[in-house]
């Protein structure tokens, strides 16, 4: 299997912006068709054509009046980009510029890929032209915040909605931060509930709610996703998925993988190399 590249965010020339934009055309150029990991979110907006998306060991189809979702972290590749047209948007963690934006951009669990309901298109479209037109080569003369005051105002539009809920309860929202802050370390779902001050009752009460799973289950699937990713990305051994993500050895952390999967983590690898494709 190809090794996983590792993407930076990088401004083209000298700009010093904190957000860019580029059409399907221009990704077609550019991309290898490879697995990467990016290090900022990636949105697109498809206007029309079809194709397909791999995000997380997951594939996405697309096409048009979808968006697509790609976080920091997230192992994606695009599998087929031949037919679509429409704009991406490139930005770092922290160029939106609202409270409210900031946290939808903070979290874990946006879904990768959605249908934008019809009534919001005419804004998403004028959020998403106004971008360009501020972000385009030449766009001389204008505040350098502009650029990231209008990404805030095309991803309140977007609304993009999470994987497990598209109303979050409040105590959910508060737990699946904590977990994506501390899931390497601590695994037990009572840490969380005393951490934020509730019992065990009320927070598992509360997460499934929110996901139809329990707490201890939404933890379970936030580990084996990060061990893929050290799997796949890393190239990690037992031992080194032990090490980062808690477990007290090499043996403990594969008796979790295999309960969790089916398989050993190598054999899982093994199996994922061979297909290339997305489990």
């Amino acid at each position: 299997m190809p090794e996983i590249a590792q993407m930076t965010y990088q401004p083209p020339g000298r700009r010093q912006s904190s957000v860019e934009t580029m059409t399907f055309e221009r990704l077609r150029a550019v991309n290898t068709g490879g697995t990467q990991r990016a290090d900022f979110h990636v949105v697109a907006l498809v206007d029309s054509g079809r194709g397909s998306l791999t995000v997380d060991f997951q594939r996405h189809r697309l096409e048009a009046g979808h968006a697509a979702w790609i976080a920091p972290g997230s192992v994606h590749r695009w599998d087929d980009v031949s037919e679509l047209t429409g704009h991406l948007v490139v930005f770092v963690p922290t160029a939106p510029v609202t409270p409210g934006t900031r946290e939808l951009v903070a979290s874990p669990d946006v879904r990768p890929t959605w249908r934008l309901p019809e009534e919001d298109r005419p804004y998403i479209d004028a959020a998403c032209r106004h971008l360009v037109l501020e972000t385009v080569d030449g766009a001389a003369g204008g505040s350098p915040e502009i650029p990231a005051i209008l990404l805030s105002a095309l991803i309140a539009r977007l609304r993009p909605p999470h994987s497990d809920t598209e109303l979050l309860d409040p105590l959910f929202a508060l737990f699946r931060s904590r977990v994506e802050a501390h899931f390497r370390e601590r695994h037990d779902a009572a840490f969380y509930a005393n951490d934020l001050g509730y019992s065990p009752r009320t927070l598992a009460r509360a997460v499934r709610r929110a996901t139809g799973r329990s707490a201890k289950a939404y933890i379970v699937d936030r580990l084996v996703l990060e061990a893929k990713r050290l799997l796949v990305h890393d190239r990690s051994s037992a031992t080194g998925c032990a090490a980062a993500l808690g477990f007290l050895d090499a043996s403990s952390f594969s008796v979790f993988f295999r309960h969790a999967t089916g398989l050993r983590p190598g054999a899982w690898r093994n199996e994922y190399d061979r297909s290339g494709d997305s489990r």
